[in-house]
Order: C-alpha cells, then sequence, then structure tokens
C-alpha cells in the first residue's frame, strides 16, 4: 500500500510531504483547493504523461516521490524481482520517483535503479488502481463495459488463450492471402523453371564433363596429325632403318666404352650416352603404345561436337560458362521443388486456417461462457447497490450475446451490453439512453466500488466519483467505500461529509496565497480538527456551533 508521497514544486504544490494509513482515507478542502493534486503527483510518478505546464511557475523542475509497502509474493514484489529492480535489503518496500525538467526531460527510478517510462506503466498496476472522476462518461462506451466484465471476471488466462488463438487464425489467413497473391507469378515462373530443368535433365552433363569434352573434340579433330607425328618420332628415335637416335647413340657409346681403359675421364659421357639409351627405348615403347591407340572415329568425333555445341548453346541460352551448366541445373531444380512446394502447402492452407478458425471459435466460445456467469453475478451485485443507492426500482442486467459467426477480435465474438431500469414498469434499455446524469454517477459509482473489490492492486485511489450524490444516499456510498478499506487501501477525493466523517484518517487541502504566489498543503487532521473540516462541508465557510454539533454527531455516527 502507498506509505508516503513527496511532492516538489509540481503545479501549486511548493513542498508537501503527506504519510497515508490502512483503511480508508478521506481527501477534503475548498473547491478549487486542488484536492487532486496528490492524485495527479502519483500519476505521473505511476509513468503518466509529463507536461512541463505542471512544473510550478518558480521552478525549473519538478520531482515526486511515492514509498509503498509491498506484502510478499504479491504481483508487484514478483514483478520488481523478475526485472531486478528489487531492493534486497527492504524487499517489502518499494520508491518510486519521477522528476521533469522546462526542457521537457523526464527520468524516472525504481528502488535508486534508472527505468524508462514504459517500466513504470508495467509496475504502475499493480500498485495503485485509480477510479476518475469522469468514469461514468466510459460507461456507455461498449469497449469500456466490455473492460469492467472482463476484470469482474479475472478470467485473464482466458482471454490470452483467445488472443493467441486469434493471432495464429490471422496469421494463417494472412499467410494464405499473400500466397494466393503470388500465386499465378509463381506459377508463370514454375512453369519456366520447369521446362529449363526438364531441358537441362535431358542434356544431363556431369560436373566437369565440359571439360572432358573439350580435351576429347580436341583430340579426335587432330587424331591423324597425331598419330602422324608420333610414328615420325617412333622412326626418328628407334624404328628407322638408317641413323635412328638409338643406333647412334648405341655406336657412339660402343666405340668410348672401348676408350674407358685409356682415359678414365670419358666416365661421365659414357654414362650420360648409357642413361640416354635407356630413355630413348622407353619414350620408343610410349611412343609405339601411343601410336596404337589414337583413335580415329569420326563418329565419335561427330558426338563429341554435337554435345560440346549443344552445352555452348545451352550456356548462350542462360547468360554463362558452359561449365557452370552443372551448378545452374542443381540451382533450378531446388528453386522449382521450392514452388512445387509452396504450391502443396497453399493446396494444404484452407485445412489449416480452417483448423485454426475452429480453435479460436472454441476458446471464444469457452470464453462467452465466464462472462455470461460473469454478467449475471455482476448484474445482481449492481442491481443491490443501485437499490442501496436510492434508486428502489433500479435493476441492472448485463447482457452477453455470443455472435459465433461474427468477425474475430483478440477479444472473442461477444457483443457486451449494460441495460438498466431504474422505474416500475419501465424495460431495460442500454444505459446510456434511460439513466440521468446523477443516475449514472451513482451506478458508475456502485460498478467501481463491486469491481475495485475484485481486484489483486492493494490501493484504490477515487477522485470525486461521488459528484451528484447527496443525503442518504451519500452516507450509503460512505459505509460502501469504508468496507471496500477492510481489505484494501482506500483514498478518496470527496466534497460529501456524509463520506468524509466515515473516512478512517482524513487529510484537508488549503490553498495559501500572498498575492504572488500560491501554495497548495496537505495536513492530516486529528478529531477535533476534523470536526471543524466537516462543519464546514455542512455550512459552508460560516461555521456555527450547530453546524459543528452536526459535524461531531455525523463523526461519532460513522465510527
Amino acid at each position: 500500500m502507498l506509505m508516503h508521497l513527496q511532492v516538489r514544486n509540481f503545479a501549486v504544490v511548493r513542498q508537501l510531504t503527506v504519510d497515508f494509513q490502512a483503511g480508508m482515507t478521506a481527501i477534503t478542502g475548498e473547491t478549487g483547493a486542488g484536492k487532486s493534486i496528490a492524485l495527479d503527483a502519483l500519476g505521473l510518478c505511476l509513468g503518466d504523461r509529463a507536461e512541463t505546464d505542471s512544473i510550478r511557475a518558480d521552478a525549473e523542475k519538478a520531482e515526486v516521490i511515492a514509498s509503498f509497502h509491498l506484502l510478499a509474493k504479491s504481483p508487484a514484489e514478483l514483478w520488481l524481482a523478475d526485472n531486478e529492480l528489487r531492493d534486497d535489503e527492504e524487499p517489502d518496500h518499494c520508491v518510486l520517483r519521477r522528476l521533469i525538467n522546462r526542457e521537457g526531460r523526464s527520468k524516472a527510478w525504481i528502488n535508486g535503479y534508472p527505468v524508462n517510462v514504459a517500466q513504470l506503466k508495467q509496475l504502475a498496476p499493480l500498485l495503485v488502481n485509480i477510479h476518475g472522476q469522469h468514469e461514468h462518461q466510459l460507461l456507455s462506451k461498449p469497449e469500456h463495459q466490455l473492460d469492467i466484465l472482463d476484470a469482474y471476471a479475472r478470467h485473464s488466462d482466458v482471454l490470452k488463450e483467445v488472443a493467441i488463438a486469434y493471432q495464429h487464425w490471422y496469421q494463417l489467413r494472412k499467410q494464405q492471402k499473400q500466397a494466393l497473391q503470388q500465386q499465378e507469378e509463381r506459377q508463370s515462373r514454375a512453369q519456366l523453371v520447369r521446362y529449363q530443368v526438364e531441358e537441362l535433365d535431358q542434356f544431363a552433363l556431369r560436373e566437369g564433363e565440359y571439360l572432358e569434352l573439350e580435351q576429347q573434340h580436341k583430340r579426335l579433330s587432330n587424331s591423324s596429325a597425331l598419330q602422324e607425328d608420333s610414328q615420325f618420332a617412333l622412326n626418328a628415335l628407334y624404328e628407322g632403318e638408317h641413323n635412328n637416335a638409338y643406333s647412334l647413340v648405341q655406336a657412339a657409346l660402343t666405340r668410348l666404352e672401348e676408350q674407358l681403359s685409356i682415359d678414365a675421364q670419358l666416365q661421365p659421357a659414357v654414362k650420360l650416352l648409357s642413361d640416354a639409351s635407356v630413355q630413348i627405348e622407353e619414350a620408343a615403347r610410349e611412343l609405339r603404345l601411343y601410336s596404337d591407340n589414337v583413335e580415329i572415329d569420326d563418329h565419335l568425333l561427330n558426338q563429341t561436337e554435337r554435345r560440346v555445341t549443344q552445352a555452348v548453346q545451352l550456356a548462350r541460352k542462360h547468360q554463362l560458362d558452359p561449365q557452370q551448366l552443372p551448378a545452374l541445373h542443381q540451382q533450378l531444380s531446388q528453386e522449382l521443388a521450392e514452388l512445387e512446394a509452396a504450391e502443396a502447402e497453399l493446396a494444404s492452407s484452407d485445412e489449416q486456417v480452417q483448423a485454426a478458425a475452429q480453435e479460436y471459435r472454441e476458446v471464444a466460445a469457452k470464453l462467452s461462457k465466464q462472462r455470461q456467469r460473469a454478467a449475471q453475478e455482476l448484474s445482481e451485485q449492481i442491481s443491490a447497490s443501485m437499490r442501496a443507492l436510492n434508486m428502489p426500482h433500479g435493476r441492472f442486467v448485463i447482457s452477453v450475446d455470443h455472435q459465433a459467426q461474427a468477425p474475430a477480435t483478440r477479444m472473442g465474438t461477444d457483443a457486451v451490453v449494460f441495460q438498466v431500469t431504474t422505474n416500475p414498469g419501465q424495460p431495460l434499455q442500454p444505459l446510456a439512453k434511460v439513466a440521468s446524469g446523477g443516475e449514472l454517477s451513482r451506478i458508475s459509482l456502485a460498478i467501481q466500488v463491486i469491481t475495485a473489490a475484485q481486484l489483486t492492486t492493494p490501493t484504490l485511489m477515487f477522485d470525486e466519483v461521488d459528484v451528484g450524490v447527496s443525503g442518504a444516499t451519500a452516507a450509503t456510498v460512505g459505509k460502501l467505500l469504508r468496507q471496500l478499506g477492510k481489505n484494501n487501501q482506500v483514498i478518496c477525493v470527496t466534497h460529501l461529509p456524509q463520506v468524509a466523517a466515515l473516512a478512517h484518517q482524513q487529510l484537508r487541502v488549503d490553498k495559501v496565497t500572498d498575492g504572488e504566489s500560491t501554495e497548495t498543503t496537505m495536513v492530516a487532521l486529528d478529531h477535533d480538527h476534523r470536526v471543524i473540516e466537516l462543519a464546514r462541508l455542512l455550512g459552508g465557510d460560516t461555521i456555527t456551533a450547530t453546524t459543528k454539533a452536526n459535524a461531531a454527531e455525523l463523526l461519532a455516527t460513522a465510527s
């Protein structure tokens, strides 16, 4: 719950420190004194938009610090732990700080750790729930009525299921729509790629085959010259009848070997000639083998020439080198497989979309049933509160119409309508068409008090939600808020003495001016000062003995 609030240079506040207690606290003061400033300052601390206009005129910056006490394992305490923002020395405390300056820059801290405004807004609903004085104006809006019912039902888990199912269905439909839009282009591309793949399949050029074909074509084209030249070389080296190289080397070698005994210096030359003789024999053997195997095959040459020509033509068609055809073949085959898979997936997408739609409709129906149960309970409670709030014939009904085939939304397909009748014999009609301003305020108050009791938020704030209420009804309002204060900390800004008297504590807001500047202060009232403040609320600025006596009686009765 909220323990302390410190405000500096915010609006007309120069310096303000307020301690809050458990139970119900009433904030009162004259009209225009700034009773809502504490709530506005706290709102800033909880992530509201920082406006430079809210900085006091004679100051350069405004600062708000709010201190809260946390229960162990409470949602707020768990959030702080998850986000590594908990004060380990005092884990049951949480301190929020917000600073804004004239340049429009804003800074925020949680337990001394710098944070952004988004983090403040995440933590805010786990600490405080604020009900504004204009809350009743939202009651005529269908989306607000739905929010009220869902907050009362406390079925966030089912709402999450519906949102997830909706998102899944939405994404599948989006993908299907995109696929259908691209289908004509994809089919045209698949037709072209399929033709190209079939052509390449038929040609079936292996990796590295084109280089082999080039070599083979060159060899076959020159086979006669190769055979003729190899035979000439063979004759010149070994098989020629006159003066072939082998016989000349052998003759020279024989003569030199005979002279070795005379001069050993011929040995190197003899050795080289001997090696040369061996090399010539080996070369002759290779040439003989090569000459015997040289192919002169016009048919094979024609085949090779045709395949090379085809490879060149295919490569020219695809604007690449013939050696790259096998890689292109693989690439196009993969693309064709992907295009055909996309077509198959599109064919099955209808089933997927239908399955997702069925899943969504089922969880939406589940959500609707929970809403209908909650609507019945809440209708009965609001009807009872209306009668207690001086509408004896009041009847409130929340209609939940499950429209199973309505367009899907993240919130389901229910049409929720708040209906009311306040006079005997009058049929139920939508809230905005029947209730007067005063009745609407009382109905709004009843809804806020009842739904607030369902919240796990430890601190509830009400900003003049009793507008349009007076007399005995005001006392009932006070009793409702006091009862709510048994389990929650309730802080309410009010102008009604009947409500203020029922508070466990009371704070008075005063506005002081010296003619040049204005300041707002807030002080806690003891019993005697509460009597005086209640007397002012009862009788206006002139406090008489009678109004004081009435105030004392009112306070005594409330206690």
